[in-house]
């Protein structure tokens, strides 16, 4: 894991809401990410049709939801994108300066995904040093009970 990477998540956040969460935690977080998917579609939608006041509700959502799991850095550019669309709307503009903020928000969304699946999904997390079933610690024990 990259630094990057480490400081997408607020991992002692991210544990501190999977233990309050329970064995809910996983149900939830994959609300979070078909949310979340709903979201971005909803506001790449929004920056094409130029509609500044379809930006403001998926990006708040987002932001909540992302802040839940401690993913601050989501949840900050979801959060630039929602006040300044929201800025927007009371002026009679359109955000075209958030271009670079929703293509972020889309690598930021799937490289948070990617961090909690590892976290939370233990076949992830596995490497080839551990051993595969059959394969490199039955090659290491051929001459077990050979004469």
């Amino acid at each position: 894991m990259t630094d990057d990477q480490l400081d997408l998540v607020d991992w002692n956040y991210f544990e501190k809401s999977r233990a309050e969460l329970g064995p809910g935690f996983i149900r939830i977080l994959n609300y979070f990410r078909e949310d979340g998917v709903k979201s971005l579609a909803q506001i790449e939608t929004a920056m094409h049709e130029a509609n500044a006041a379809a930006l403001v509700l998926p990006a708040h959502t987002l932001k909540g939801e992302a802040r839940m799991f401690g993913a601050e850095k989501l949840a900050e550019v979801a959060e630039t994108i929602e006040a300044t669309a929201r800025s927007c709307v009371e002026t009679h503009r359109f955000p075209d300066e958030l271009v670079p903020d929703v293509v972020r928000l889309r690598k930021l969304f799937d490289s948070t995904v990617d961090l909690f699946d590892k976290a939370t999904n233990p076949l992830l997390t596995r490497t080839r040093s551990q051993g595969a079933f059959g394969r490199k610690s039955a090659a290491n024990n051929q001459s077990f009970g050979r004469i």
